[in-house]
């Protein structure tokens, strides 16, 4: 026959602390913790929203680039850029007024939009072009021939 053994007095307050040890995190250690990640994403945050500010003008100026490449070639076959009236749009679908006309000049459907969701503004006299958008908050990047 086996004896059991109870633990009793000190030897039950010594498993008690052991199993509160590793029962978890104390309240201090996961505020350490968070005050943290409150500062690595308070140095790190900054930065990063500006890269994703600057990736976004410089998609929107290769965007204007390659609507200057379509309207150059554009012109090559109509022998004018669109007028303002026919718009950017006048690159991926046919306009009525031109019988000469081996578009669609861009891919898609429609005209894409800048990277803030928002049409290009183009403006035309049928010799010269100019494409803008209204970027950030109103701040104008451009592009001319």
């Amino acid at each position: 026959m086996q004896s059991v053994h109870f633990a009793s007095g000190p030897d039950l307050m010594q498993r008690k602390r052991t199993r509160r040890r590793r029962a978890g995190f104390t309240l201090i250690e996961m505020l350490v913790v968070l005050a943290i990640i409150g500062l690595i994403s308070a140095l790190v945050g900054p930065r990063v929203l500006a890269q994703l500010s600057d990736s976004r003008e410089r998609a929107a100026k290769l965007q204007i680039e390659a609507f200057s490449s379509a309207l150059d070639i554009f012109y090559i076959d109509v022998g004018r850029y669109p007028v303002q009236a026919e718009g950017l749009g006048a690159l991926v679908r046919k306009p009525s007024t031109i019988q000469v006309w081996n578009g669609p000049y861009l891919r898609g459907e429609n005209v894409p939009l800048d990277p803030w969701g928002n049409e290009y503004k183009y403006v035309s006299d049928g010799k010269t072009f100019s494409i803008t958008t209204e970027g950030p908050g109103g701040s104008n990047v451009s592009g001319q021939p």
